[in-house]
């Protein structure tokens, strides 16, 4: 047995961590949490000062007890576990099972999973962090006390099934909040007048739009009728280059990835979900088998609010954009970005732990989901050292009749850091136009010019960028957490995704309505942001955990109790929970109800009638095989398949969906395989029918 033992999280991290460390260390996993609070009851004594009621994880005994085992083999124990909130706990947990002192300097924490991260790491070791302890604690304690009282609540009023949670129901007061925005939207009507021009002499057209009167005050025009009467003034009439002025505009790169604006860009340039972002990087940061080179963490740690640089990473950087792209694509300086006055600084912003490992040259190494999204980390850290971009841009001022019309337009002169990447928006991409050389006094010709309609247009649906982006900047949970925020209230069905949207379903309009009127502060945004900031006071041992859940608990607790009295014998019937089957013992109209092992049908009608049917979710596909109703199902852990509701008569069953297109051949349905390009193909033996699905 080796002298010093090293626990971890997880094998990958545990492989690539003893691969630098050597002999001498035996590095072993936790597999995460190995104590925390039951599942089946509260395990939180609210009259003690909410101690909580650890217990080990269920099914992590045997893991336990081989942990034990190797630590008592062992002469030193060391915990080098995550280096945030969570790490702390699960090292200040394996502590207490294994034993050992929490004041005893045997915890380290590695920023980066590399030779230099682990050296850096195991010289500079600590004790246990209580103030980080005690911070996740109250995190925990809070959620669960949150939870666990007002989802039986929300069962009891709404259906069996439902949840709340400190977090998740915020972000979806968010979401239904925006719906209600959306639906009270009125459009107002407006006007533009657009015209293309040729300058006397010139060929090339250019184009240019109504602003005003020839003073310069702005003049909107409101319909049909007002851009008719500017029309009828401007026509025939003489079109002069007023004024032209040029001027230079720079753009900066963006600062390296947080944990959440790697969420965001993610999501909007790769279509990656935050759960998926989250998961390839951890295993970037954990390590990946690189040819030739074994196992090598390839990011620094994912979870961090922080844009500070190491000065080593940007020396590196500097020497590298120098190198590949010339000294004009080096600033003098070195760019630091600020990072905002409430975030966790304890780590490095999201960067390669080598620029040397350019994304292509390990691309063999990599699944496609670790390329696409190292490539984006790689890309952005290098652009965030670069020089900016510069455009040359031009503003014209065009006189017709008293009224003025304006054309701008912009070229670049030095690409500077886009020659390798550039943020994406939600918004509109903005629009580039090259104008001819104009001087004032130039005579224009009209090529074309027209009145267009427009309409204001109501706010955006959330999307998952956007809603990081509120929550973010809300101050509403943690980056880290926001993954499964949004997994969750989907798998939950208080919101359903549309694309890259995200809509509010009856459930999560109905439940917020409740929440709101009953539980105010729990949904309110500002109220939550107050509790996170206070979490961060504990984190930084400026406040007591205990008294921050005696803060938040002794209201909550009233608020409670006045809700249950409001709404005792109280139901709410969702319509979505309808359906088209009639009870053919009572004749009533059957619901969708939520019991203990999921969804079923059952009479409304209950006590009196106890009619119940098997809950099925049709398709609209016809079974390839029978031609029945293909069902949609899931296994035991919750993954979708498909199968014929004819089953066992019928044995076709599929991972992919299948589709409502017939095949040309056959007439068989048509399944269809996801992917970069999604297929349509037919299971039809002998058949061999597919083609590639055409964008819709």
């Amino acid at each position: 047995m080796s002298n010093n033992l090293v626990i971890v999280e997880s094998p990958s991290k545990a492989k690539t961590i003893k691969k630098y460390l050597g002999s001498g260390y035996d590095v072993v996993a936790s597999m995460g949490h190995v104590r925390d609070l039951p599942e089946n009851r509260l395990s939180v004594d609210v009259k003690h000062d909410f101690k909580p009621r650890y217990a080990v994880i269920k099914g992590k005994e045997k893991l336990v007890d081989e942990l034990k085992k190797a630590a008592s083999e062992s002469d030193k124990v060391w915990l080098a576990t995550d280096p945030d909130r969570e790490g702390e706990a699960i090292s200040w947990h394996l502590a207490y099972l294994l034993g050992m002192d929490t004041d005893e300097v045997n915890r380290v924490t590695f920023n980066e999973i590399t030779k230099h991260g682990i050296q850096e790491g195991m010289a500079h070791p600590r004790c246990i962090d209580q103030d980080l302890v005690d911070a996740q604690q109250a995190r925990r304690i809070l959620d669960r006390l949150v939870g666990y009282k007002l989802s039986p609540f929300l069962a009891k009023v709404i259906r069996r099934g439902l949840s709340a949670g400190r977090v998740q129901s915020v972000a979806v007061r968010l979401i239904v909040d925006r719906e209600e925005e959306i639906r009270a939207f009125v459009p107002q009507e407006y006007w533009s007048i657009d015209g293309k021009f040729i300058p006397k002499g010139e060929r090339k057209q250019f184009p240019a739009s109504f602003y005003g009167l020839a003073d310069g005050t702005k003049v909107d025009i409101h319909n049909e009728e007002e851009a008719n009467r500017i029309l009828q003034a401007v026509d025939g009439a003489d079109f002069t280059v007023d004024s032209v002025k040029k001027g230079q505009r720079r753009r900066s790169p963006a600062p390296p990835f947080t944990t959440s604006t790697l969420q965001q860009e993610a999501s909007r340039k790769l279509g990656f979900q935050a759960r998926r972002t989250m998961k390839v990087a951890q295993e970037l940061y954990e390590g990946v088998e690189l040819k030739d080179m074994g196992a090598v963490g390839l990011i620094t740690y994912m979870r961090t609010d922080s844009l500070r640089i190491s000065e080593d990473a940007i020396a590196e950087v500097r020497t590298y954009i120098g190198d590949q792209f010339g000294s004009k694509y080096l600033p003098e300086k070195e760019r630091h970005y600020k990072t905002k006055a409430n975030a966790q600084d304890g780590h490095e912003a999201i960067r390669p732990t080598s620029v040397a490992l350019h994304p292509d040259d390990i691309k063999d190494s990599l699944t496609g989901d670790q390329y696409k999204l190292y490539a984006l980390i790689w890309k952005r850290f290098v652009a965030c050292q670069m020089s900016n971009c510069l455009m040359a841009t031009t503003q014209a001022s065009i006189l017709a009749n008293g009224y003025l019309f304006k054309a701008s337009g912009y070229r670049v002169t030095f690409d500077g850091f886009t020659a390798l990447y550039e943020e994406s928006t939600e918004g509109a991409e903005e629009s580039a136009s090259n104008l001819p050389v104009l001087e004032a006094g130039t005579p224009l010709r009209v090529k074309e010019i027209a009145g267009h309609q427009h309409f204001t247009q109501p706010p955006a649906h959330y999307t998952e960028a956007s809603l990081i982006k509120a929550l973010e900047e809300n101050g509403i949970g943690r980056p880290s957490t926001y993954a499964v925020t949004i997994s969750t209230i989907t798998a939950r069905e208080y919101v359903r995704r549309e694309g890259k949207n995200l809509i509010p379903t009856e459930l999560g309009e109905v439940s917020t309505k409740l929440m709101k009127e009953h539980f105010p502060k729990i949904v309110n945004v500002r109220f939550t942001a107050q509790v996170e900031n206070e979490l961060d006071a504990v984190q930084r041992g400026e406040e007591n955990w205990v008294q921050t859940l005696h803060d938040f608990y002794g209201e909550f607790d009233k608020t409670l109790q006045k809700a249950k009295q409001e709404m005792e014998g109280v139901k709410i019937t969702l319509k979505e929970d309808e359906t088209d089957l009639v009870c053919e013992k009572c004749g009533r109209k059957m619901v969708v109800k939520m019991g203990r092992y999921g969804k079923f049908i059952a009479c409304p009608g209950y006590p009196e009638c106890k009619n119940i049917k098997k809950y099925v979710q049709y398709t609209g596909a016809e079974c390839p095989k029978c031609g029945g109703r293909v069902v949609l199902k899931r296994t035991k852990k919750g993954r979708i398949f498909y199968g014929c509701e004819n089953y066992p008569n019928c044995d076709f069953v599929s991972w992919d969906e299948p589709s409502k297109e017939k095949c040309p051949r056959c007439g068989k349905t048509l399944l269809m395989k996801k992917g970069k390009k999604p297929k349509l193909y037919c299971v039809t033996p002998d058949c061999g029918f597919e083609k590639i699905r055409e964008e819709e």
